[in-house]
């Protein structure tokens, strides 16, 4: 029986892409914010598009940040993707005109814009995965596409530096220095990428998320 993925429906963008490449892996999906939805799925899919605040809001309007909680407490997984991944963090520096919002905080640090002569990271850059990781299996050192202007610096979650028991697996790409690129932690994971426009690569990584479910 394929697993079921619901697409967080808060406004984010398009997220057209990101249903067909799911369904294309064997997923059973659906786009939804229903709250029986969401907490039922097999997996969670936390797109984000745009303005780091503005996604915050979207999801608080949608009582996303308890379903999202509600679900990692359980051990369902959950998997955030560009600004979906960034809001998972303490907060960003990225400006807003409607306010500066809290993230989820499931991880510590703050996003920030990228160190880099252009900005923004747009195109196809190589992901260095974690050792052992299993969302990049089969496709490890390959190219993934991305578009984004903040991200979290490779130091916020460096092993070394980390007080958790069970450090997150960490991956890490380049655009003037490095930064997260995707975190394997439990049931949470996500990417700084868009494993939905990212072609055969992107689909290999999908298709191992959704078959971990």
């Amino acid at each position: 029986m394929a697993a079921h993925v619901v697409v967080l429906d808060y406004g984010s963008g398009n997220v057209r892409s990101a249903v067909r490449m799911l369904e294309r892996v064997g997923a059973s999906v659906e786009l939804s914010a229903d709250h029986r939805a969401v907490l039922s799925a097999d997996g969670l899919f936390v797109p984000g598009v745009g303005n780091f605040h503005a996604c915050m809001r979207g999801l608080r309007a949608v009582d996303g940040p308890r379903l999202i909680d509600l679900r990692l407490a359980g051990g369902r997984p959950v998997m955030g993707v560009c600004v979906g991944m960034q809001v998972l963090f303490d907060g960003s520096t990225e400006p807003s005109t409607g306010g500066q919002e809290d993230g989820l905080g499931e991880w510590p640090g703050v996003v920030v814009r990228l160190a880099a002569a252009v900005v923004p990271h747009m195109g196809w850059s190589t992901v260095k995965a974690a050792a052992g990781s299993r969302l990049f299996a089969g496709v490890e050192n390959e190219r993934f596409y991305f578009v984004h202007s903040y991200a979290a610096p490779r130091w916020m979650l460096e092993p070394e530096g980390s007080m958790v028991v069970m450090a997150p697996k960490v991956s890490w790409a380049e655009h003037g220095s490095s930064f997260v690129a995707a975190v394997e932690n439990g049931p949470l994971v996500a990417t700084q990428f868009h494993p939905e426009k990212s072609g055969d690569a992107g689909a290999r990584l999908l298709e191992n998320w959704v078959a971990s479910l």
